[in-house]
């Protein structure tokens, strides 16, 4: 069955993939609940990550699967080992899906909708490079031409460097690890973008700056605001934060940032997420996009809540105008 389907998925995507100049992609998410895997493609390379079965499989018994899937994984997508990366998915809680596992150092930059990325398959249980927000990142480069962009919780900088390529006036990138914040400068220097001057990278607790408030003139024209799910932040509530309890705060934060006519684009993978407009900050608008952001490789689940957030009084609060994904 898994061989049948990764047939399947594979020459449906790869046609897609050339027709959008897209790579990279995910091929497989648990489809079969006999095989709990995700699987994705990067241009050559494969990564796997292995979710637990059932509570009381024996060493045996996993060793079996994992060996069994690895039979039928390189025999549907014709690979050898040395393009295959296993990497084991736990629940994860606050930082620790960020953090190094590995010092293989298996780099590769690949491409995505015309741009350049630094992607690393064997040390991190990611890989620096967020697939399901592909058609996010590519919306926010057709609104960015002269604007003003903040990219918090920036990871490895994905949306500033769609800002920069769609004409951004200037980018500030935050987060608070150094890692990832050299990272993000990398993938800015791939495509040919200066960093410093109109490109600015803070390491910072974007809960820590957020609570603080703007200086000055500070006022950005789209604020992308994609935090984890769950964070050890002792400026938050009960010295953690929890995007399903802190959403409300975190957008009240945000706001005195944006600029009158200004966008939040705020996005969530917590699956437990539920919006209540009701809890929305004072003088605030909201609309559910998540619809017009879920790519062709993520068509039938949904990976991630997507919403567009603006002042009220803005003359078009939340129009997205071009409805349609990449």
């Amino acid at each position: 069955m898994l061989d049948h389907r990764l047939e399947k998925r594979m020459k449906h995507l790869q046609k897609w993939a050339r027709r959008t100049n897209t790579p990279c992609f995910r091929l497989y998410e648990r489809d079969i609940p006999e095989f709990p895997l995700v699987i994705d493609w990067y241009d050559g390379d494969v990564v796997v990550w292995f979710h637990p079965r059932t509570r009381d499989d024996t060493p045996e018994a996993e060793a079996a699967f994992h060996q069994l899937s690895l039979d039928h994984i390189f025999r549907a997508l014709k690979i050898d080992a040395k393009h295959l990366f296993e990497k084991s998915r736990q629940r994860q809680r606050g930082i620790a899906q960020y953090e190094r596992v590995s010092e293989s150092e298996v780099i590769r930059t690949v491409n995505e909708q015309g741009l350049r990325f630094e992607i690393n398959l064997s040390d991190f249980l990611d890989t620096g490079l967020f697939l399901d927000h592909r058609t996010t990142r590519a919306l926010v480069r057709e609104r960015a031409r002269d604007k003003r962009v903040l990219n918090l919780f920036a990871y490895t900088g994905a949306f500033t460097v769609y800002a920069a390529a769609g004409g951004a006036a200037s980018t500030v990138t935050v987060d608070m690890s150094n890692t990832y914040q050299e990272w993000s400068r990398r993938n800015m220097k791939l495509n040919g973008f200066d960093v410093g001057g109109a490109h600015e990278f803070v390491q910072a607790d974007c809960l820590q700056m957020l609570e603080a408030g703007p200086r000055s003139g500070d006022a950005f024209d789209i604020i992308v605001v994609d935090p984890p799910t769950f964070s050890n932040s002792k400026r938050m509530a009960v010295n953690s934060f929890s995007i399903e309890r802190d959403w409300p705060r975190l957008l009240e934060m945000t706001l005195p940032w944006l600029s009158a006519q200004g966008q939040i684009w705020f996005s969530t993978n917590s699956r437990g997420f539920v919006l209540a407009p009701e809890l929305l900050p004072a003088g605030a608008v909201i609309r559910d996009i998540s619809k017009y952001t879920i790519p062709e490789d993520f068509a039938d689940r949904t990976p991630h809540r997507a919403y567009l957030v603006a002042h009220a009084s803005a003359t078009r609060p939340v129009d997205l105008r071009v409805e349609r994904a990449v």
